[in-house]
């Protein structure tokens, strides 16, 4: 059966409908709160993002504009549980309905938690927080910059303890804004100052405690890119002790606090001092004790040096033993082939026939012969030894020394061998050997 048309139920067009319920629509959920999870999340070129949020029953269209994604402290992820603020919008064309978000944020946790935990994800990741890449903080640094704010507690403790610890040192003071719109772009810009000027040997980056949402400008990866790339090392200091940011984890040296970092940045001077007498110290025990073994270890050599005098004593003495050797060893060769002579003799004489007597002469003339030759060569051997012997002892001969240009110089009148000019006084007689003769001398002077 069809219905009948009537003025109480008129026929709408498509976009009269359509428009209808944008109306009634948007007018009852203006301004809405919707939380759900994130899916079929996109980003077109025109910096807008669209994507789906969804439930266990049922999901909505939903788009960021870029205005509002400029704004946002963290990325959006598939999959993750969010909350937005904004209102429903009827796309008459489609006769679909999204919603527009003004505002969004993470659920169960806060845009700024998971804002710091996804750059530090994503920089460590690149390696800027690998231990490899940090540089040596210097032990006495000769220059000091500190980027902060030129006002207020954190200033004035960090020159307080630089004094009380080491005095004189140059610091330079960076002033930047350290919360609030445009801080981070003031804290890049002290890197790049400062590093460009190259005059300090380490940088401090501090700030005084606060809560999370004073400690985004340290947050951001504005600063962690601007400390990575700082040629100079950087100690952080931001907050206390239990606070940290990527800053601290970018840095080459996290200080808890920056009193402490004006502390671990240079040494306390009175305990350098005390150390450096007590090096001093060891170092002249050490100086006395090696000077004093090798005064020992000369005495020593000394000692054991023979003069040489005894040296040509010992040489002549061990000639005359050599020749007197000599002269037994001829002797005894000689009595030897003169038993063996006579022996000989004694045989031919034994031997009665006549026939035999020539042979045995000329026998006996062969063994005269040989003797006489062996008698020759072993004494041209014996006089070949005496004569190296005879060059050696030359050669030790302080006398053959002296043909070489040295003398040798003795007191007067009690002949003692010179060796030392303090032992000599002004006006003393010496006697000088030289090579051809002695020269008598007096002392007119030393040095």
């Amino acid at each position: 059966m069809r219905p009948e048309i009537t003025n109480d139920r008129p026929i709408y067009s498509v976009s009269e409908l359509t428009r209808e319920i944008k109306d009634l629509l948007e007018e009852a959920y203006a301004f809405i709160w919707i939380s759900g999870e994130i899916s079929n999340l996109g980003r077109p070129s025109s910096g807008h993002v669209y994507f789906t949020l969804k439930d266990e029953h049922a999901q909505i269209s939903a788009v960021l504009f870029r205005g509002q994604v400029r704004n946002l402290k963290f990325n959006l992820e598939n999959g993750m549980k969010v909350t937005g603020f904004g209102r429903i919008n009827i796309y008459e064309p489609r006769g679909t309905y999204q919603i527009i978000f003004e505002y969004i944020e993470p659920s169960g946790i806060g845009a700024l938690h998971l804002s710091f935990e996804q750059l530090k994800k994503k920089l460590d990741a690149e390696g800027l927080f690998s231990p490899e890449r940090k540089k040596p903080i210097p032990f006495l640094p000769r220059h000091i910059s500190v980027i902060t704010s030129p006002t207020g507690a954190v200033i004035r403790d960090i020159l307080n303890v630089l004094n009380r610890r080491f005095q004189n040192i140059p610091v330079e003071i960076y002033p930047v804004r350290v919360q609030g719109d445009g801080a981070d772009r003031d804290i890049e810009e002290g890197f790049a100052v400062l590093n460009e000027r190259a005059h300090a040997d380490v940088i401090i980056l501090a700030r005084g405690g606060g809560s999370l949402e004073d400690f985004i400008p340290f947050n951001t990866e504005r600063v962690a890119r601007a400390i990575a790339a700082s040629s100079i090392p950087v100690i952080s200091a931001v907050g206390h002790e239990t606070d940290f940011t990527i800053a601290d984890f970018v840095a080459d040296l996290r200080a808890p606090t920056p009193s402490v970092a004006a502390e671990l940045v240079v040494p306390e001077k009175s305990g350098l001092v005390i150390l450096c007498k007590e090096k001093k110290q060891k170092i002249t025990v050490m100086i006395r004790q090696y000077v004093k073994d090798h005064q020992m270890n000369l005495t020593r050599f000394i000692r054991q040096l023979k003069h040489p005098r005894r040296k040509i004593e010992d040489y002549q003495m061990r000639l005359d033993d050599l020749d007197s050797r000599r002269l037994k060893a001829y002797q005894h060769i000689i009595k030897q082939k003169k038993i063996r002579l006579l022996w000989t003799i004694e045989k031919l004489n034994m031997k009665t026939p006549l026939t035999r007597l020539t042979g045995y002469q000329e026998t006996l003339e062969q063994i005269k012969n040989r003797l006489s030759r062996s008698v020759k060569t072993v004494l041209v051997e014996k006089q070949s030894r005496i004569n190296t012997l005879n060059g050696k002892l030359s050669a030790l001969n302080p006398l053959s020394i002296l043909e070489r240009g040295y003398s040798i110089t003795r007191t007067i009148p009690d002949e003692k061998i010179v060796y030392d000019s303090r032992n000599i006084d002004p006006d003393q007689k010496l006697e000088v050997r030289v090579a051809k003769g002695t020269l008598y001398c007096r002392v007119e002077g030393k040095t």
